[in-house]
């Protein structure tokens, strides 16, 4: 397969770039300026694209090699220029979601071979389209592991498993394990370390019910190429662990099947297209790994992942009643840590603040403030403050991503 490589220098829009040369069918590859000498030594690309600031005898060291190189600095790439240069570096474009299916399908297949497999399963697109995907690839050799850890949205478990078991047919397991979750994370603030003990502890629960099974060799996640760079695996500065890269524990047992991790959130789309999936699915907003627990700021309770819950269903009956489910990439309401005063039927209370966070992005590198209709964001504040009892002021956030992230935690 032809490949252009991306090399990073520090330049901000350097996924931006990657994603470009994609759109024309050409497969490219973010690489952090330390992997560069590396990189010399091989020969299984077409061309190298340098971004940011190079040191300044790296064109003099690239002239003698056989591949093309195009130096962009902090530029963005003008589409015929783009063009030029892969034609210069004689890239086929045939890189499209019908080929990475097919190869995706021939690789899990001859890795597998006749063993067993295991997938955890979220429910959300990247789980669900590496679940779709690695079962049409081995059918009933996978079984599904769908751990309810207590951090769900309203109604999210139950539409797990009746997607998933009844309607497609996939063999699933479902482990309710609330209690031993909040058991782990009693006392914890730290956002971080809350991930992390969620990842390991998922994968905790994956090996005993593995175990139940009998003879799971491999564990299937829904890895995304924004979850590998954004955790650091690929550009060194770790940004937050997501629980399917960096919360991982040394001791794993299984091998890893993560048939998504060179692809961004709109390819996964555009893959799950390809398998024919619902849009029901294909359009389900991001939703964290580790669930409420980091939209529950500080220790997680209860207590505050009910009146949570309640909150985020309320925000998501108005979004979708309003028809702007799919003009926002992703919405979250955040419980924060911070009480104020306020007066409810002429008493005074000293409830918890609300933060309704919905952006706008396209891989979730980067991403804005979605300009919510007024009326929309009235109805749902006014709600959530008369419906939900642990609740008396409601923000919205308007920080765009760099510097803040989607998520709070």
């Amino acid at each position: 397969m032809d490949k252009i490589l991306v090399i990073d220098y520090g330049f901000v829009k350097v996924q931006d770039v990657a994603r470009k040369i994609r759109a024309k069918n050409v497969y490219s590859e973010i690489v952090p300026q330390r992997k560069m000498d590396q990189i010399l030594a091989e020969d299984d690309f077409n061309g190298v694209i340098l971004t940011g600031k190079i040191p300044p005898e790296l064109p003099s060291i690239l002239t003698s090699k056989a591949f093309p190189v195009w130096h962009l600095g902090a530029n963005d790439p003008a589409d015929d220029d783009l063009e030029s240069f892969l034609d210069n570096a004689e890239c086929k474009r045939d890189w499209t979601m019908a080929r990475v299916l097919e190869d995706a399908t021939k690789s899990i297949k001859a890795k597998v071979g006749d063993g067993k497999v295991i997938c955890g399963l979220s429910g959300g697109v990247d789980s669900s389209v590496a679940a779709i995907l690695v079962h049409r690839a081995i059918g009933s050799q996978l079984t599904c592991i769908y751990v309810d850890h207590g951090f769900m949205r309203e109604g999210e478990s139950e539409w797990v498993v009746d997607t998933f078991k009844n309607k497609l047919g996939i063999p699933l397991v479902y482990v309710q394990a609330e209690e031993r979750f909040l058991s782990k994370l009693k006392g914890v603030a730290d956002p971080e370390e809350k991930r992390k003990i969620i990842g390991n502890e998922f994968i905790r629960v994956f090996e005993e019910e593995a175990a139940k099974i009998g003879d799971a060799s491999y564990l299937v996640q829904g890895t995304l190429y924004a979850d590998v760079l954004e955790s650091g695996s690929a550009e060194g500065t770790l940004v937050k662990s997501h629980h399917n890269v960096g919360g991982l524990p040394d001791d794993l047992n299984f091998g890893l099947i993560e048939p998504l991790a060179t692809l961004f959130k709109d390819e996964v789309r555009a893959l799950a297209k390809e398998l024919d999936l619902a849009d029901e699915l294909i359009w389900r907003h991001p939703f964290p790994g580790p669930g409420l627990a980091i939209r529950v700021l500080g220790e997680i309770t209860k207590e505050k992942l009910t009146i949570l819950r309640k909150a985020d269903a309320i925000a998501m009956e108005e979004i979708k009643k309003a028809g702007l489910y799919r003009e926002i990439w992703q919405a979250l309401v955040v419980l924060t840590n911070t009480r104020t005063v306020g007066v409810y039927q002429g008493e005074r209370t000293y409830h918890y603040v609300a933060a309704l966070r919905f952006v706008t992005s396209i891989d979730a590198m980067t991403a804005d403030w979605y300009r919510m209709p007024y009326d929309v964001l009235a109805t749902i504040s006014s709600r959530v403050m008369e419906e939900v009892r642990g609740i008396n002021r409601v923000v919205y956030d308007i920080s765009p991503k760099p510097p803040a992230t989607i998520e709070w935690e």
